[in-house]
């Protein structure tokens, strides 16, 4: 049932909705994107070394590290790889859309998080979907919908699931105790989430850089070693994302439907580009302005798909076309360990299993704060914060020590809903969005 749930979900009306929202706001700003590329590259990345940025309690790389922490996961180990060894290489090029289009999807849906915040009579403040569904689109309860399915996602995408990627790597790889390594992450996070926001913000500001930096310089190391495959591999990638190929009795078209269904879909599930995650993590900013964080938000989304994905395709790709192809029973992380471990050899899956345990993490932190947030909408009773990082705990725990594949199932379904309710608003509200004057 849950599996049938979950076709309907990730269907392609959901897929087509993702490209047409990004579609239209492309559109609508002129490729804005790609046209004024090095303006918001230098008023983004280019700010952090130039020591400008913005203000407040919250530093503007904190609150980046923390958005990236929720972004830059599994996703680009396990995801890239089950895109590729599903839908082909040519998966890559429409995660490349997804990226592409994905990228002005999150800049409007950041910049009417901002513009639309608020504070209640009590001092709590209100950012992400539920204010610019609530005092934008005058919809409280798309609000309180939006606000649930985000809840149960974090329980389940972003504690359960990414618990359960540590565990099932450490165990793999250095034959760890799942009970040892749930005991010991429950703790960790326990002590970081009981800091509040800004020991988030600031384990992710170190957690996110360290770990990033170190995957994406061995991707390269891959990539260098193999460079002469390269344009062999862009070729093939290019080539893949378009091919008329027919399934057993069906019509032609099957091979690009596959490479469209798990290119975009890993995509979206890598970026979140539509989830409206990322509004609600960017409004952590103090001092700042909608075009700020939504050029911000436009830098994610590029790092994680165009940059941090694209490495790890490549690195696949190209050592698969070195070798001769994998065991034909590796997918997703194994694959990657596997072409990983040909180039620095034990080393290598070592590499793997420290670089997604150190990802999973800092996606855990993430969705803790946003789960919180959805929970300070429905009910903003310190006892209900309180059994709600009691469950969260408790779901992390879990999450180590039992296969969990129908969670998760059904933490995308969670995260699918997610969106609909995000995209009606965009749509609903694109107009109201202005760019930035670079």
């Amino acid at each position: 049932m849950i599996h049938t749930l979950h076709q309907i979900v990730w269907g392609p009306w959901l897929l087509a909705a993702f490209l047409a929202a990004g579609a239209g706001l492309s559109v609508r700003f002129r490729l804005f994107q790609i046209l004024h590329l090095k303006g918001w590259l230098s008023r983004t990345a280019g700010s952090l070394f130039s020591g400008a940025g913005g203000g407040g309690h919250i530093s503007q790389f904190a609150t980046v590290c923390t958005a990236l922490a929720a972004t830059v996961g599994t996703g680009n180990i396990v995801g890239v790889a089950t895109a590729i060894t599903a839908g082909g290489p040519g998966a890559l090029f429409w995660m490349w859309v997804s990226a592409f289009l994905g990228m002005m999807t999150a800049y409007a849906e950041v910049w009417l998080g901002i513009r639309y915040r608020f504070r209640r009579g009590d001092g709590r403040q209100v950012n992400g979907p539920m204010a610019y569904m609530e005092r934008g689109a005058g919809s409280r309860g798309m609000a309180g919908c939006y606000a649930l399915f985000c809840l149960l996602s974090s329980l389940g995408m972003g504690s359960m699931v990414q618990a359960n990627s540590i565990a099932e790597s450490l165990s793999y790889t250095f034959c760890a105790d799942r009970r040892l390594v749930g005991a010991v992450l429950t703790a960790l996070v326990m002590a970081v989430i009981l800091g509040g926001v800004k020991r988030i913000a600031g384990l992710a500001e170190k957690l996110v850089p360290l770990s990033a930096g170190i995957y994406m310089a061995a991707c390269l190391v891959i990539v260098g070693a193999c460079f002469q495959q390269v344009p062999g591999v862009l070729l093939s990638i290019f080539k893949d994302a378009f091919r008329l190929e027919a399934a057993a009795g069906g019509a032609a078209g099957y091979g690009i439907s596959r490479a469209v269904q798990y290119g975009l879909s890993r995509g979206v599930f890598s970026n979140e580009a539509g989830l409206g995650s990322l509004a609600v993590l960017h409004g952590t900013a103090g001092d700042t302005t909608p075009e700020e964080q939504g050029m911000w938000a436009m830098f994610e989304v590029f790092f994680d798909t165009i940059l941090s994905c694209t490495l790890t395709a490549l690195a696949i790709l190209c050592t698969l076309r070195r070798s001769g192809g994998p065991p034909a029973y590796l997918d997703g992380g194994a694959l990657t360990a596997y072409c990983f471990s040909v180039y620095f050899g034990r080393a290598g899956e070592y590499l793997i299993a420290v670089s997604m345990a150190l990802f999973a993490f800092s996606t855990i932190i993430a969705w803790f704060y946003l789960g919180s947030q959805a929970l300070g909408y429905l009910s903003g009773e310190r006892g209900a914060l309180c059994c709600y990082g009691f469950l969260y705990l408790n779901a992390v725990c879990l999450g180590c020590l039992f296969n969990l594949r129908a969670v998760w199932e059904l933490s995308d379904i969670l995260n699918g809903l997610m969106a609909v309710p995000n995209l009606i608003a965009l749509l609903l509200l694109a107009r109201r969005v202005k760019l930035p004057k670079l």
